[in-house]
């Protein structure tokens, strides 16, 4: 796959399963806007690689969205990723409403802001690509991870809405789901924690990198609305403790 041609907008591309998928655009030629908050890290990555433009930016903040849109007009993106997400987790009766609040701004109205923007601005062209990253707890949780679970379930319902709403704007809209992905010290998991993988392994950053230019390549325009998982089996794995 070559993305020489394409730009692609990641938010929270500075760290984690966010940096992974910029780099991985970026060694197939795609020009690369990080979008994060992280000013340190993500001036670092600029730094480090051509063709690699870094946008500060809290997600949080709506009206910066637009903003940010406006400022990047002249490399205005081909293809979407919304990556950026926060994973408090807090028992439910000590929640606030503000953390509430903060969360589901960070991690949804960040992603219909920001597609609201690109559709508006690929409107009468003839390629567009939305990915969402939303994560396994839109389908499954466990205790005090309600707002996270909801703002991960509010993607996934986000991604098949934009879908049908972008259809005539020769856009695509997916979602990625992923389980257990290791992004630092991955040589240090257990062989237990391996094997109870289905798959025989906890997942890595590429993993979900791999999926996204298959996504975004122009001939598979046929999968569209779609929330697509990439846990090793997990979810489908009947857990009983003895």
């Amino acid at each position: 796959m070559n993305y020489s041609d394409k730009t692609i907008l990641i938010t929270g591309g500075a760290t984690g399963i966010g940096r992974c998928i910029a780099e991985t655009y970026h060694q197939k030629g795609a020009t690369v806007i990080v979008a994060d908050k992280d000013s340190e890290k993500g001036k670092k990555l600029e730094h480090q690689y051509d063709n690699l433009i870094f946008y500060a930016i809290n997600l949080a903040h709506g009206k910066a969205i637009p903003e940010m849109f406006t400022y990047l007009y002249d490399t205005m993106p081909n293809i979407l990723i919304n990556n950026a997400g926060l994973s408090w987790f807090k028992p439910l009766l000590e929640l606030k409403e503000e953390e509430w609040d903060e969360i589901l701004a960070t991690n949804l109205k960040a992603a219909f802001l920001c597609s609201r923007e690109f559709i508006k601005h690929h409107q009468g062209t003839d390629y567009g690509r939305i990915i969402n990253i939303a994560s396994t707890r839109a389908l499954m949780s466990e205790p005090n991870s309600e707002a996270y679970a909801a703002s991960k379930g509010g993607i996934a319902a986000l991604t098949h809405a934009l879908a049908l709403s972008a259809s005539d704007e020769n856009i695509t809209v997916n979602c990625i789901s992923p389980g257990w992905i290791q992004t630092t010290n991955y040589e240090n998991l257990s062989s237990k924690a391996h094997k109870q993988h289905p798959s025989g392994r906890i997942g890595k950053p590429e993993d979900i990198a791999r999926l996204c230019l298959y996504l975004t390549d122009e001939e598979n325009d046929f999968i569209n609305g779609e929330n697509i998982v990439i846990d090793g089996g997990m979810t489908h794995k009947m857990i009983y403790e003895a």
